[in-house]
């Protein structure tokens, strides 16, 4: 059976520009400068906090779970990709034991408009579902660890969440779990997706990279982010214009230090397209 995948309403914006990249450069080094909040699970006075939720093994052998934010009214986190001038979160697991695998489904995000950004992200409450494969199968697992992330409302606030959960095997099917699993972006399968095509061209910074799309439309205006697949490398905004039955996304990546390898593997390019009926992953482009 299809989910429906709730729907969004994402705002689109036609121009790349360096200066912005660089404005949003410069507010995420703000944010880092501020003090961290640091947020145990379950006992905070702050505008997020943390728990995990058990799911129970999977046919595979592996343990399913997922990392519950719970925000306070009005505020928001960012998505892996967080736009133009958001945080990306960032994950450890430093404390874990017998984790061979962690793999996250991302539920499909929404668009906001902050202060004249794009960025996008979540409101109220992420599940992000987590998949665990365990180094030994005979041993049990203790997932530990914490979250990095950005938090906003009428300010923004970096916020490190703390965890230590060890799962439980006999834990039934989780109904929030297995919400989250279903509002993830349709595959390009899914979505009909029937050709993507990457070009590339040097640009005035980086490397400049289009790509075209043949897709049916994911509703309503239309937005594309085209993540680089490596740490070495940091995208621009991605400016996306839809012809007839071919979707267009632009961007530019540019290095991220001085001494970043520039090369690009198209097969590792990422390109998520929301849209107000249903998001879209397309993972690798062919090239052209």
């Amino acid at each position: 059976m299809r989910h429906k995948r709730p729907s969004s309403r994402p705002v689109s914006r036609s121009v790349f520009g360096l200066a912005r990249l660089k404005s949003a450069v410069a507010a995420c080094a703000v944010l880092a400068l501020m003090p961290v909040a640091t947020v145990q699970a379950g006992a905070s006075p702050d505008p997020v906090q943390i728990e995990i939720l058990d799911g129970g093994m999977t046919k595979r052998g592996t343990y399913m779970g997922a990392l519950r934010l719970t925000l306070d009214s009005g505020w928001k986190t960012y998505w892996r990709a967080p736009g133009d001038a958001g945080i990306p979160p960032r994950f450890s697991w430093r404390g874990s034991r017998n984790i061979g695998d962690v793999s996250m489904t991302w539920p499909a995000p929404e668009v906001f408009m902050t202060s004249g950004y794009r960025t996008i992200g979540y409101h109220d409450q992420l599940v992000l579902p987590i998949e665990i494969t365990p180094a030994n199968p005979a041993k049990p697992v203790r997932i530990k660890g914490r979250m990095e992330l950005g938090v906003c409302k009428d300010v923004c606030v970096p916020s490190e969440l703390s965890f230590d959960h060890r799962p439980d095997p006999e834990a039934g099917r989780n109904p929030a779990i297995v919400a989250a699993l279903a509002s993830r972006p349709y595959s390009a399968q899914e979505a009909g997706v029937s050709s993507a095509i990457c070009s590339l061209s040097p640009g005035s910074y980086g490397m400049r990279v289009e790509a075209q799309i043949t897709m049916p439309s994911a509703g309503g205006e239309e937005v594309a982010v085209i993540e680089p697949g490596t740490p070495h490398l940091m995208a621009g905004e991605t400016s996306t214009e839809r012809r007839g039955g071919i979707l267009l996304a632009r961007t530019e990546f540019m290095p991220a230090t001085s001494n970043s390898p520039t090369s690009i593997d198209r097969s590792r390019l990422r390109i998520t397209v929301l849209g107000r009926s249903h998001s879209v992953d397309i993972k690798g482009c062919d090239a052209g």
